[in-house]
């Protein structure tokens, strides 16, 4: 047994405590050095605004004269909507299901009825409505509720069938109660079950009819407290609804019927219609069909009255989709929805139920839309919606933010996208017009991209807490359209369904380069162009990117064949490959045992693609099967279009694609970017069985390669392999598959050593795809032809010796992050280079040198030399987030290139000659900052934060961010006087911490991680905002800046604007004479306390609503959340101030008043005598 040395112990306790004093002087003179500008006082998280289709909808309201319109869901929430850019959310603390809503019309109030029993009572006149009153049944379900026009009293209908009547000002019951079994009496021996319908009647508000779900409807007076008339109908009522002149109301039915009545007529209904059954000859009752929900029947001054339904379509209409009826005289238009109906309501020009209704508009509210039809043309067109309600059209997969865009990049997104709009939509006005918008004090453009499972890309204009659609790009339209038969289906069985689905995407905003990886292992590379063309054939490359898994020494676990070995010809150590599609189709799909390889994902299509101004497809990059091993998704991707280079990441390894060239650069696993100085215990694997058709010379010749790129390693010195560009019709041979063991290469020079590889591999006669640890070689191959099969290999080779071990399969190192920038390649350097930096999920973060040829025609002639220059540094957890900082603090942007017109002629192609010759300035360092530090590193992963110094590399900064949870999400954000790390982790908090000292600033318990869609969508932008999806259906939008929190109630938009309420109908001469108008009921007299008495005390409770002003209240900690709270309670000390000053002025007149009487007393009575009194 080993002795323990316990004086070993304490010396290395003291090297590690003088190495940290060390390295914290070392951080306190970098420090020092830069002042940081940020502090916890200039961030505060709150909510912003939400955007999208309210998720679940359950209920609607309409106020006719401020035109506002109110959604609830069944989570709870409010959604109020006026006029396009006037949004408004809210939530209900409960969470419980809006199940009614009901405006106090031109009052600036809104009650809502929730499924929990509680009745709500909103405050609409300020920029964030609040919950003045609530009221909780204790004994009671509520069903229905109803308030009158110009009333504040509430009718609530219960499950019991009774009906119990609220003051809405003061939120109290009254003692006046309908109850189930006076209303019916002895009409029926069953109960009436629930109330479904309540209302008073247009012209006698003394008269209240109630719909009973049995069939019973009962005319209540309210004066003489029973029931005029009593209807019966043997089937279930739905819904009721008046005609203005109050003589007739219409019921819908659970059998498919309409029944009209004459309130006089009790015995039988007037009229029965069945819209949508089969009138039987013989005069017997039509077939039933289903229950029409809910039925609207308004008048016109001119023509027929409108009967608006939904539901009541025939059972034999199997598949057809939902439809709104609307009946106008002999018409009957049957409009089809795209999906169920939730609501409807009809828009009308007058508030007032005892005038012409005049509809002009239908809005129907469905589950996953809201739809406005226009009533008023024929045909019954729909008005274009302007809310950003299609964020779901297709399920949203991923999502980007940027603010603080360039100034012209949402003009131009605009001016393609508005030729992509549907046409035929109704020329009127939106109708939904209320409110005003905020006053927006933020200038910059913000722009939100959102990805989507069939391969849609959206670009939004998200400037000024607004949203609006600018631009739809299709995807999947590079594709050919699957068909149903399983051959063509097992390319696609690395996903079940969705295979456009949109995973990653990278843009270049300066540029308007964008490129989009898909779930199927492919990637499409975008220009954007002002104007149309076709493209006769997709230019396409094939990677073979695949980490191939050897036979262990110990028997497979499980027994089962998921890691069987598949071996790879011409194959080995286990390592990826790249390779160009083979140029034989017979080669292409399966080999002679029956494995697929060398077969993609999805098929590009191969007849010409007309392109609309937009984003055009200029490359598309496919992963291909590799000897039955499907490929992997795609985990990472980084776009630089200044550098011309596409780089992209799975579980296997990584590729650089050079876009301009449409070639590959490099193609490595990961563990080959170590090259001899892994530092991970990687566990042996046996040598694999492989079919060389050159026997054992492969091994000789790649054994040599490795041992001459060791010594080309020390020397520092880049071998190269150039394909020669003019050979474009040279033999197909040279392009061949791995498989074939030919020599891909036509011209090797540049240096003797690799005319040495050359003549070594003709000795041997194949020289298989071969990966220097450390040097790469490189072939550039004219794009694919105009033959969609004469495919070209655009990948380098590399050796793949079984002296390299791999990761265990288990455990694999993947990509996750990337980022482009100019910095030191390797230590000690006082050069800057452009570089790509790779960072793990081992927390390793390793530098890849580009060595660029000159701008111009020399960038497509001359290839990208890549060469991996060792590693950076190592954290805990994965690598999320790069970014570097100047010895000034000062953010350094990846290097870009200006937008051009890719398609210009005549003089606009000078222009773009000129652009594409424009390269970014590279700042060397001076000879004064050769011996400091230049640049700093800021590396984020999903446990810590380090920033390390460049070129010394040495780590002066480094922050825990969590211990028992991990980081979802993180960027290095600008703000408007500093810069900061922001991430989001799983356990819901949000966090800032400063650069470079990496001092947390902001930590708020916000949101925990209760969805996957969160952690996918969550993403942080510069100048404090973030946003994540919060819904299926809804974006929601959130800042951690002080300055934001306190301008938004600014930028928010008001809802109540002060409307004249229109004027009441005239009754006319004589009907004012003989009677027959509108008669009125002094409700308050007969529901008052005086006249009712009081409501049961244990029927239901009072809740007064929540105290103090608007502001965030949530969990937070450190300084920020204090001052917060501090400032709330001024604030709220102010107003109280407020109320002291009014009540004080009110006293003060109230005293005026009383001397001013006093006064006048005295003067009257001074000179009378006492006995005079």
């Amino acid at each position: 047994m080993k002795k323990f040395n316990i004086r070993k112990v304490l010396d290395g306790l003291k090297e590690q405590a003088s190495s940290s004093a060390s390295s914290g002087q070392s951080g306190t003179q970098e420090n020092n050095l830069m002042q940081e500008t940020l502090q916890s006082e200039n961030f505060q998280l709150c909510k912003t605004v939400r955007h999208g289709f309210p998720y679940q909808p359950s209920s609607m309201a309409h106020d006719p004269v401020q035109k506002i319109l109110a959604i609830g869901t069944q989570s709870g929430a409010l959604r109020l909507f006026g006029r396009p850019g006037v949004e408004c959310y809210c939530q209900h603390e409960s969470g419980a299901a809006v199940i009614s809503l009901q405006f106090l019309i031109n009052e600036g109030a809104l009650v809502s009825a929730l499924a929990d029993d509680s009745v709500h009572l909103w405050n609409l006149r300020q920029k964030r409505p609040a919950i003045l009153h609530s009221l909780k049944f204790n004994r009671e379900r509520i069903t229905f509720v109803h308030l009158p026009f110009q009333s504040k009293w509430l009718y609530i209908g219960t499950e019991k069938g009774n009906i119990h009547i609220v003051n809405v000002e003061s939120f109290t019951l009254s003692g006046y109660v309908i109850m189930w079994n006076k209303a019916i009496e002895l009409s029926s021996k069953a109960h009436p079950g629930p109330v479904v319908h309540i209302s008073d009647n247009p012209m006698d508000e003394g008269k209240l009819i109630i719909g009973y779900e049995s069939g019973i409807v009962v005319l209540w007076d309210l004066k003489s407290k029973k029931a005029d008339y009593r209807y019966t109908y043997d089937e279930a009522i739905h819904s009721v609804a008046w005609h203005h002149e109050g003589k007739q109301f219409i019921c819908s039915h659970s059998d498919g019927t309409l029944t009209i009545w004459n309130i006089k007529g009790q015995g039988k209904p007037f009229q029965t219609i069945t819209p949508h059954g089969k009138q039987p000859k013989d005069g017997k009752k039509p077939e039933p069909c289903k229950p029409i929900l809910k039925v609207e029947y308004k008048t016109t001054r001119l023509g027929d009255p409108f009967m608006i339904l939904s539901g009541g379509l025939s059972y034999d209409t199997v598949g057809r989709r939902p439809c709104l009826t609307v009946m106008h005289g002999k018409s009957t238009a049957v409009l089809e929805m795209d999906y169920p109906i939730v609501d409807f309501l009809t828009l009308c020009e007058t508030p007032y139920p005892n005038d012409f209704q005049e509809p002009y508009a239908v809005v129907v509210l469905l589950e996953k839309d809201l739809v406005v039809i226009d009533l008023a043309q024929n045909g019954y067109p729909i008005f274009e919606n302007p809310y950003p309600l299609t964020i779901h059209e297709s399920p949203v997969t991923c999502c980007e933010y940027y603010a603080d865009c360039p100034v012209d990049l949402i003009p131009a997104l605009y001016s393609v996208g508005s030729r992509q709009k549907r046409q035929g939509y109704s020329k009127k006005e939106w109708p939904i017009s209320g409110g005003n918008w905020g006053l927006g004090t933020q200038s910059y453009p913000e722009i939100i991209i959102t990805g989507h499972a069939d391969g849609t890309v959206k670009f939004w204009d998200a400037s000024a807490i607004m949203l609006q659609v600018l631009y739809k790009l299709k995807t999947a339209k590079v594709f050919e359209k699957s068909r149903n038969n399983k051959e063509e289906k097992q390319n696609t069985e690395i996903v079940d369904e969705d295979p456009f689905a949109i995973q990653i995407m990278a843009w270049c905003p300066e540029s308007r380069m964008l490129c989009v990886a898909g779930v199927s292992a492919n990637l499409i590379i975008y220009r954007f162009s002002k104007q149309e063309i076709t493209t006769e054939v997709v230019q396409l490359l094939e990677v073979r990117l695949q980490y191939e898994v050897n036979d262990m020494e110990s028997p497979p676990e499980g027994g089962g064949g998921g890691d069987r070995d598949l071996p790879t010809p011409g194959a080995a150590s286990p390592s990826p490959q790249t390779t160009g599609p083979p140029t034989h189709p017979s080669t292409s799909s399966n080999s002679s045992d029956g494995v697929r390889d060398n077969v993609p994902c999805l098929k590009v299509r191969s007849t010409p693609l007309k392109q609309s101004p937009g984003y055009q497809v200029d490359l598309v990059v496919q992963l291909v099967w590799v000897s039955g091993e499907p490929p992997q998704q795609i985990t990472s991707l980084a776009l630089n279009s200044s550098y011309g280079l596409i780089v992209f990441g799975n579980s296997n390894g990584l590729a650089v694609v050079d876009y301009l060239q449409k070639t590959v650069l490099l193609n490595l696993g990961t563990v080959e970017l170590y090259g001899s100085n892994d530092p991970y215990q990687r566990q042996p694997r046996s040598p694999r069985k492989t079919r060389q058709p050159s026997g054992g010379n492969v091994h000789v010749i790649c054994s040599l390669i490795i041992m001459i790129s060791n010594v080309v390693q020390c020397l520092s010195f880049p071998l190269v392999g150039l394909c020669d560009i003019n050979e474009g019709s040279a033999s197909e041979d040279r392009c061949k598959s791995p498989t074939s063991g030919e020599l891909s290469f036509s011209m090797l020079e540049y240096c003797m050593f690799v005319c040495c590889v050359y003549s070594l591999s003709v000795c041997a006669g194949a020289l298989p795809f071969c990966a220097l640890s450390s040097t790469v070689l490189l072939s550039v191959c004219p794009p694919r032809g105009a033959n969609p099969l004469d495919h070209r290999d655009n990948s380098f080779s590399r050796s793949r010796s079984s002296s390299v071990t791999s990761i265990d399969k288990e455990a694999r190192e993947a990509i996750t992050s990337f980022h482009f920038c100019e910095t030191f390649a390797r230590k000690g350097d006082s050069t800057i280079t452009p570089c790509l930096y790779v960072g793990t999920s081992l927390g390793t973060v390793l530098a890849v040198a580009l060595n660029l040829p000159p701008a111009g025609e020399q960038r497509l002639l001359q290839p990208v030399i890549v060469l991996p220059s060792g590693t950076l540094g190592r954290l805990k957890g994965s690598i999320l987030r790069m970014a570097f900082l100047d010895n000034t603090g000062t953010f350094l942007p990846p290097a870009f290139e200006l937008w051009y017109e890719p398609n210009a002629v005549g003089a606009d192609s000078e222009e773009r000659d000129k652009a594409r010759k424009r390269r970014p300035v590279s700042v060397s360092p001076s000879t004064s900052q050769e011996l400091q530090e230049s640049q700093y590193a800021v590396v984020c992963s999903e446990k810590q934060a380090k920033v390390i110094a460049l070129p010394s590399q040495n780590c002066i900064f480094k922050h825990s961010i969590t211990e028992t949870s991990f980081v979802l999400r993180a960027d290095v954000v600008q703000m408007n006087i500093g810069n900061c790390v922001a991430c989001f982790c799983a356990n819901g908090h949000i966090m800032t911490l400063s650069l470079p000292g990496l001092r947390p600033l902001l930590d708020v318990n916000y949101l925990p991680l209760t969805d996957m869609r969160i952690a996918r969508t969550f993403c942080f932008t510069n100048l404090g905002q973030a946003m994540y999806l919060t819904s299926p259906t809804e974006i929601q939008r959130i800042t951690y800046s002080q300055e934001t929190c306190e301008n938004l109630q600014e930028m928010l938009g008001e809802l109540f604007t002060p409307v004249e309420t229109p004027e009441a109908p005239n009754r006319g001469f004589f009907k004012g004479l003989f009677g027959g108008g509108a008669t009125s009921l002094d409700r308050e007299e007969l529901f008052g306390e005086m006249q009712a008495g009081k409501a049961s005390r244990g029927l239901a409770q009072h809740i007064p609503g929540p105290q103090g002003l608007e502001g965030m209240k949530g969990a937070a900690s450190g300084v920020v959340a204090d001052l917060a709270r501090a400032r709330i309670a001024l604030d709220e000390r102010g107003q109280k101030l407020g109320e002291l000053d009014e009540r004080t002025a009110a006293m003060l007149a109230s005293a005026d008043s009383f001397g001013k009487h006093a006064h006048d007393m005295m003067l009257k009575c001074k000179d009378k005598k006492w006995y005079q009194f």
